[in-house]
């Protein structure tokens, strides 16, 4: 390829500027090309060589080069402030100058030598700018060059610019920093240390300034509010610091800042204020909030203890109240049977002499055990045949006056008005207890000739069992007898169950009992209409009484 085709810019020895934006390098008659990432449209500016056999060039993406037989770039990667490099040169103390896009760059020898030592490392760069009166720009030939008394000269389209080196100063004046006001929720406050703010402030606003002048435009901040930023802010050359919402507490706001040639000033300005809490932010209000909610789990908690206390208590009243209620049935039956019989035999071995005693008292005691047989049966029965897995009394009525018709020779009856309904298991069987011991009572105590026994479904449910015996004495009706709880029995399972029950006796008419539980405490679910909820209340009051 003729070398007028691959040249763009050359140095006057073997270096060449490929129109690709790459670089060439011409040695014993062989081109060796360096190729480097860049957009399609890169141009290489200049070219500038070095002493010890590297070379330098500005491109439209930076600073590229060879050194030590590899190329090397220097872009914005490594701290250049704008891409594009139009001229680049060296002075008389061994610093890089480049003429960029946004103003006159330095590279420090030092920190060259660092980058030469670490193409890959971010460097420190001086930046002159348009507030230093530069006039950045492009032109079409060498945009930098150094004359022979050490001072360099950039151009562009239409002025040259000197610049000299040797009297580029580094500022070294810290910039005084200091904190002019605080604003909360469009109230100005002065910036005085021990500021309390009052509670739910919402915008915060604080307003500062660093002072500098050789360059106050270029002067640059940090700052960190302590209780909420984790690091330094920076807003750059912005001289405002804006919160919204801070929660309540102790705050301190420190501002630092750099001058143009960025020296912080480490110690800057600080201010110390306070977010007053309101009633409930409060730690006292906190601690109480904390404390009713541990009284309050703790009264869940006792109140829970009751519960199944009192759950336990009521399983366990219930259980005791049945076995009392089987010893009552065994001491009223079967036992004093029993102890019938002993007497009867105990007076019989007393007369074994006299055969015919011994056989009427033998006769006897055979008709007493057969008796007690039956009535065990019976209080085994009334534990048995429990309604739990019938919905229907009438049924478990109807067996028990079965079992009083074997028995003896009552005349029963059975009557059922309305429809039954679904009924909780345990105040059923609670009623299923009371009809029964009424039923077995009549059939072994009435003396009479007939049982009618009536069931009742409406807003109530009524029981009613009746004979035509020769009925109860008055004192045992209201206040039972000694060593029998059969009624005093019944009391207590209505009680137990909130139901009502009434005895009714005299010799003539026999004995009515009569038991009616309330519709809310044994069915499950109320009437299907308020008609029938009406009617049936109204049929409750009109029924029979005693």
């Amino acid at each position: 390829m003729p070398e007028s085709a691959l040249q763009y810019k050359r140095d006057p020895l073997t270096n060449y500027g490929l129109l690709s934006g790459d670089l060439a390098h011409y040695r014993d008659g062989k081109l060796e090309s360096y190729r480097f990432a860049h957009p399609k449209s890169a141009v290489v500016e200049q070219l500038l060589p070095g002493s010890d056999g590297s070379i330098l060039a500005a491109t439209t993406y930076g600073v590229i080069g060879r050194q030590s037989g590899q190329p090397v770039t220097l872009t914005e990667a490594n701290g250049l402030p704008c891409p594009r490099v139009n001229g680049i040169i060296f002075d008389d103390s061994g610093n890089l100058w480049l003429s960029l896009a946004c103003g006159f760059a330095r590279v420090g020898a030092t920190e060259l030598q660092k980058w030469r030592a670490n193409p890959a490392a971010r460097i420190s760069v001086d930046l002159l700018d348009e507030l230093d009166g530069v006039l950045p720009g492009r032109a079409s030939f060498n945009n930098a060059a150094r004359s022979l008394d050490g001072q360099l000269w950039f151009a562009n389209g239409s002025v040259a610019q000197r610049l000299d080196p040797r009297r580029m100063g580094r500022n070294a004046v810290l910039p005084p920093v200091h904190i002019e006001q605080l604003i909360a929720d469009g109230k100005t406050y002065d910036a005085a240390s021990g500021l309390r703010l009052p509670a739910r402030t919402r915008d915060l606003e604080i307003d500062y300034v660093g002072l500098s002048f050789v360059a106050p435009r270029r002067v640059l901040f940090r700052y960190r509010l302590e209780g909420r930023d984790d690091a330094w802010q920076e807003p750059g050359t912005r001289r405002q610091a804006f919160y919204s919402d801070l929660r309540p507490g102790q705050y301190r706001f420190r501002v630092i800042a750099s001058n143009n040639s960025g020296l912080w000033n480490e110690e800057g300005a600080a201010l110390d204020f306070v977010v007053l809490p309101t009633w409930y932010q409060t730690y006292s209000f906190l601690a109480l909030a904390a404390a009713l909610g541990l009284l309050s789990l703790w009264a869940v908690y006792l109140l829970r203890v009751r519960q199944v206390a009192r759950a336990l208590n009521a399983r366990f009243d219930e259980r005791l109240a049945e076995r009392t209620r089987v010893a009552r049935d065994l001491h009223d039956t079967l036992l004093q049977t029993v102890q019938g019989s002993k007497l009867a035999v105990d007076d019989a071995l007393d007369h074994l002499e006299d055969s015919v005693e011994t056989r009427r008292t033998m006769e006897q005691v055979s008709q007493w055990l057969g008796q007690a047989t039956q009535e065990g049966r019976a209080a085994v029965n009334s534990l048995r045949a429990s309604t739990t897995e019938q919905n229907d009394l009438a049924d478990a009525f109807r067996r028990a006056m079965e079992d009083c018709r074997r028995h003896g020779s009552l005349e029963t009856r059975l009557t059922v008005t309305g429809d039954p309904r679904e009924m909780h298991p345990v105040v059923r069987d609670e009623v299923y207890r009371i009809g029964y011991e009424a039923i077995r009572n009549a059939c072994m105590h009435s003396r009479g000739s007939r049982l009618e026994v009536a069931l009742k479904y409406a807003h109530d449910l009524t029981l009613r069992v009746a004979d035509n015996g020769v009925g109860i004495d008055p004192t045992v009706a209201s206040s039972g007898k000694d060593g029998h709880f059969g009624l005093q029995g019944m009391r207590e399972r209505a009680a137990r169950i909130g139901a009502t029950l009434k005895v009714a006796s005299s010799p003539d008419t026999g004995t009515e009992i009569v038991i009616i539980v309330p519709g809310r405490a044994i069915f499950r679910a109320p009437s299907r209409s308020l008609f029938k909820s009406f009617l049936s209340r109204f049929e409750s009051k009109a029924s029979t009484k005693i």
